[in-house]
Order: structure tokens, then C-alpha cells, then sequence
């Protein structure tokens, strides 16, 4: 009897500190209710209580979470019917808001987030529904941290996973985007024959313009040559001529200084003549001057024979 006794202490003391000590993890928070009144939260870490007059309403987790929105089929403007699925995160941010402002704010937030994507989607035709992801999620989350925000919830983001159009639809859209597509295959090519052609001429039009640059350099550089060659070869001529006039100018003088006039120079001449008729051309015609000229020539030559046999 003693035992049952001293049993039934023990186990009224272990649930008397069951019911006095909480400990809370990290990134968690308890709603206390004192005799069912709100009265304060638990924070992570020991937290004393008293038993029976304190209870933990609830307990919240405070990271950021994610609620699925079920797939939902709604009409765009154009009166196509689309199914979309998104995911909303969120946070709870004030936690005694969150136990009084609603009694499930995971449940309030899908329905609000279905409403705001219909109001959404009826406004924008099908085209701009397949490329509007970006504009829905953000409106989905403007209309939302409105309606939260005296819920003490947060929300973080919301992503449109995706959207289906009706089979038929998808259909046409996968005709007209081969279709896109080979259309664009098609442009392309031109563009590629546009630029070959393109780039084939102005190779060819370098080439040219290279070939006559190279022609009128080569006329030029050979022009200039020639003209060098030329200049060369006249002052080749002209220092020719004035070494024969100075060779000439020379002789002049040193005949004039060994004392020779003109008679001594045609006999010299005559003498010249004699060997011109001794060649094959025998026969020479000779003015009447220089008849004349020679009839003095042959007295000269007596002249000198005299001297020579008087010597």
C-alpha cells in the first residue's frame, strides 16, 4: 500500500514538472494561455510555467515554409481554360496574430491566392498568360501580403510552377512554333547566303583594288627607273662630250703651242684623203675649193720634201 502510495507521488511530481518546464527549440515560439487568455510566449530555450493555470495553446515554427496551391483551372480573357499551379512561401512573423487573426492561415492564404490568380488570369488573354509567370506571382503576392498581414504572416514569395493550356492548344502552340522555328531556319539561311555573297564580292573587290595598286606602283617605280636611267645616260653623254671637248681644247693647244698653223692642218688633211683613196671606195669627188685648197697643199709638200733633202 505504502508503495502504490509513494508511486502515485512520484508520478504526480513528474507531471507536475512535465507541466512546469517547456523547453522550446530554436526558431519556435509557444502561444501561453493563462486560464484561457492570452499571456505571454515561450521563447527558445527553459521556460517555467505554472501547472494548470498556464497552458501552451500552440506552438509555431518560425522559418520560412511552403504551401502547395492545388492545380487550378481558370479562364483567360480570351476564353481559353488554363490549369496553374503555383507555391507560396511564407513566415510567421507575429505569433499571437497568427493563433487569434485566423483560425488556419495556411488554409486562408490558398484560398485567397486561388481568388487573386482567378481576378488575375481573367484580365490577360492566353498569350500573355503563357508569358506573364513573372506579373501573376507578383500580383498573387501583392494581394496577398494585404490580406495577411493582421494574420502576423508573411509572405515571402509565390511561384507559378505551371501553366497548361487545353490539348488542342498546345497542339496549335507546338505547330506554330515548328512553324516559328522554321521560319527562322529559313531566314537564316538567306541571311547566311546574304553575307557570303556579300563578303565574296568585297574579297573580290579587295583583290582588285590590290591588283591595280600593285600595277601602278609596279608602271610607276618602272617609269621612275627609266627616267633615272635616262638622266644617267645623258650625263654619260654630256660628260662624254665635255671630256671629247676638253680632249679637243687640249690638242688645239698643244698643236697651236708646237707652233702648226692652218697649212700644217691641211696637209694633214690631204695626207688623210691619200689613205681614203687607197680603201675600196677609189674614187673621190672633191670640190673646187678644195682643189684649190690642195694645189697650195702640193706646194707645201714640196716645201717640206725641200727641207728633208736639204737635211
Amino acid at each position: 500500500m505504502e508503495l502504490i502510495i509513494i508511486g502515485i507521488i512520484i508520478v504526480v511530481v513528474v507531471v507536475f514538472i512535465a507541466m512546469t518546464i517547456k523547453i522550446v527549440p530554436q526558431q519556435r515560439v509557444g502561444v501561453v494561455e493563462r486560464l484561457g487568455k492570452f499571456h505571454r510566449l515561450l521563447t527558445p530555450g527553459l521556460n517555467i510555467l505554472i501547472p494548470v493555470i498556464d497552458q501552451v495553446r500552440v506552438y509555431h515554427d518560425l522559418r520560412i515554409q511552403q504551401a502547395n496551391v492545388p492545380p487550378q483551372t481558370v479562364i483567360t480573357k480570351d476564353n481559353v481554360q488554363v490549369q496553374i499551379d503555383t507555391i507560396i512561401f511564407y513566415q510567421v512573423v507575429g505569433p499571437e496574430e497568427a493563433t487569434y487573426g485566423i483560425s488556419d492561415y495556411v488554409y486562408g492564404v490558398r484560398n485567397i491566392s486561388t481568388a487573386t490568380m482567378r481576378q488575375i488570369i481573367g484580365k490577360l488573354e492566353l498569350d500573355e498568360t503563357l508569358s506573364g509567370r513573372e506579373k501573376i506571382s507578383s500580383d498573387i503576392r501583392l494581394a496577398l501580403d494585404e490580406a495577411t498581414e493582421k494574420w502576423g504572416v508573411r509572405i515571402e514569395r509565390v511561384e507559378v510552377i505551371d501553366i497548361k493550356p487545353p490539348l488542342d492548344i498546345q497542339e496549335a502552340m507546338d505547330k506554330q512554333m515548328k512553324a516559328e522555328r522554321s521560319k527562322r531556319a529559313i531566314v537564316l539561311e538567306a541571311e547566311a547566303a546574304k553575307q557570303d555573297m556579300i563578303l565574296r564580292a568585297e574579297g573580290d573587290k579587295q583583290s582588285k583594288i590590290l591588283k591595280a595598286e600593285g600595277d601602278k606602283e609596279a608602271r610607276i617605280r618602272q617609269a621612275e627607273g627609266l627616267g633615272q636611267a635616262q638622266e644617267l645616260e645623258a650625263l654619260g653623254q654630256a660628260k662624254a662630250i665635255e671630256a671629247v671637248a676638253m680632249a679637243e681644247k687640249a690638242r688645239i693647244a698643244m698643236i697651236a703651242s708646237a707652233g702648226l698653223d692652218e697649212r700644217v692642218l691641211a696637209y694633214q688633211s690631204f695626207e688623210a684623203l691619200t689613205d681614203m683613196s687607197k680603201g675600196p671606195a677609189n674614187k673621190i669627188f672633191l670640190p673646187t675649193s678644195a682643189v684649190e685648197t690642195l694645189g697650195s697643199l702640193g706646194a707645201i709638200a714640196e716645201v717640206f720634201k725641200a727641207g728633208k733633202e736639204g737635211k
